[in-house]
């Protein structure tokens, strides 16, 4: 048996009634039990839930005879008595479409049910009384019938699932999610049982079918529609500096998705040569540059990875645009490889090569370009620093349990979406490139999808080369 359930398990209190510290007399309790209208609202069927069952078939025949647990992880306080708003694990996501907090989808014999926290009815005390899941203090949930049609698969409360899951028989759960039901399942004498389940769902989500593909392109074109407020909002920038560009970004995400698909980074000047710079309160700078690396989560939860970088004034100085079009070149031999059948990797070595040898008749290299790519030496990546792209989808860095065999070691397929963003970084304190390039980074960034004969930015709406990076510029600003 890969995993037991524990008899003696305690049961958090989330999968029991609420209890309430603040008192309330009698009268109030039965005074607010009466005179409310109460029913159902009309919903409609998620579109991804066709897909989603096609998804759970396809992961129980891999796990045939085991009891599958993919929880949707519980609400994670911000301060206090406040909570961050919620997201939903990826592979909750990716099986089920819920995107409410502490439900749990279990797949048993190829059955599913969704465990999740229905809504109270309005004679029920939690109604007002529950200041965490309570209609009055957190919004309408949807009923079991509800939910039952929305995402197509039964449902049951989650008060219920301790109960099925001592039923026994062997389970494999994503562990780390919640860790309350991870206490509901006894750990494996094979932790190995869990971690396939985990390598598998995200295996899985390597290559998008057609719903995934629409869905992130969807997120890229809101994206380009935040690039496009942002600089259209340029003099703003001019006065505020990188907070205006991060609010500005996050309000397009919130209008036409969910939220951003991670920290937007908003880079301006020498802050470029940091790679995860989400600060974003500095000052944006005339006659410097500005990079910005944002993406919208669309409302299925899918996210865009955009990356550009913009002459804050509006044009490029001529050491500027050498770099910029180095960069560029870079990228255009990284996408000239993504193309099926390919080794991951290829592409990521076509753009290191370009910028090596860029680096190289610069004067900058220590040694030839040749030199500085083989394995044994990778001196050129003082200046690049990072790997050329990743899986994007759900996760912007997707499917990172994946094999290696299967992802970075494996070669590309129809349906796998990808990230090409080559970078040049020379920090302000780099005595080996020239002073007036120190302080400057450069990245570009744009989403892929491989295709039958080759791939298709999805992202290629937003200008990329340097004339068109002007032009743009100038039209909206």
């Amino acid at each position: 048996m890969r995993s037991s359930t524990l008899e003696g398990a305690h049961v958090s209190d989330r999968f029991q009634p609420a209890t309430y510290p603040v008192p309330a007399s009698d009268a109030l309790v039965s005074f607010m039990r009466d005179g409310w209208a109460d029913g159902h609202d009309a919903v409609e069927r998620l579109g991804v839930a066709t897909w989603a069952q096609d998804r759970r078939d396809k992961l129980s025949q891999r796990f045939q005879g085991d009891r599958l647990v993919i929880p949707a992880g519980p609400l994670k306080p911000r301060a206090n008595d406040t909570d961050y708003r919620f997201r939903a694990d990826t592979a909750h996501i990716y099986l089920s479409g819920n995107q409410t907090s502490d439900a749990v989808l279990v797949i048993d014999d190829g059955e599913s049910t969704l465990f999740f926290r229905p809504r109270h009815a309005k004679s029920d005390d939690a109604f007002w009384r529950d200041g965490r899941y309570g209609e009055a203090w957190a919004g309408r949930r949807l009923s079991l019938t509800e939910a039952s049609e929305v995402y197509g698969v039964a449902c049951r409360h989650l008060y219920e699932l301790p109960d099925v899951l001592r039923s026994g028989g062997p389970t494999r759960v994503h562990r780390g999610v919640d860790p309350d039901v991870d206490t509901l399942v006894d750990k494996h004498d094979d932790p190995a049982a869990d971690q396939a389940l985990a390598v598998t769902m995200s295996e899985m989500r390597l290559t998008k079918d057609d719903w995934e593909v629409a869905q992130l392109q969807d997120a890229v074109d809101s994206t380009i529609l935040g690039f496009e407020d942002s600089v259209r909002e340029w003099s703003n920038v001019l006065t505020y500096g990188e907070r205006w560009i991060e609010g500005t970004f996050w309000r397009r995400a919130r209008a036409n998705g969910n939220d951003v698909g991670y920290e937007s980074i908003v880079a301006g000047s020498q802050h470029a040569t940091t790679l995860h710079w989400i600060e974003n309160d500095g000052p944006v700078e005339p006659g410097e540059l500005i990079l910005l690396d944002m993406g919208v989560e669309n409302r299925s939860l899918y996210t865009a990875d955009v990356t550009r970088t913009l002459p804050i004034s509006g044009t490029f100085t001529s050491e500027q645009r050498h770099l910029y079009d180095l960069v560029y070149a870079a990228q255009e031999a990284g996408m000239a490889a993504v193309k099926p059948g390919v080794p991951y990797r290829d592409f990521h070595t076509a753009a290191m090569t370009v910028l090596a040898h860029g680096l190289e008749d610069m004067g900058i290299l220590p040694v030839s370009a040749d030199e500085a790519l083989e394995k044994d030496s990778g001196v050129y990546r003082r200046w690049t620093l990072h790997g050329t792209g990743h899986m994007l989808g759900l996760d912007v860095h997707d499917c990172t349990a994946a094999r290696s065999e299967s992802y970075h070691d494996g070669k590309l397929e129809p349906g796998m979406v990808l990230t090409v963003e080559p970078g040049l970084y020379f920090q302000s304190s780099d005595l080996l490139v020239p002073e007036s390039l120190r302080g400057i980074g450069i990245r570009i960034e744009d989403d892929l999808l491989v295709t039958e004969d080759g791939a298709r930015n999805l992202s290629a709406g937003l200008a990329r080369t340097a004339d068109d990076v002007e032009a743009w510029m100038g039209a909206l600003g």
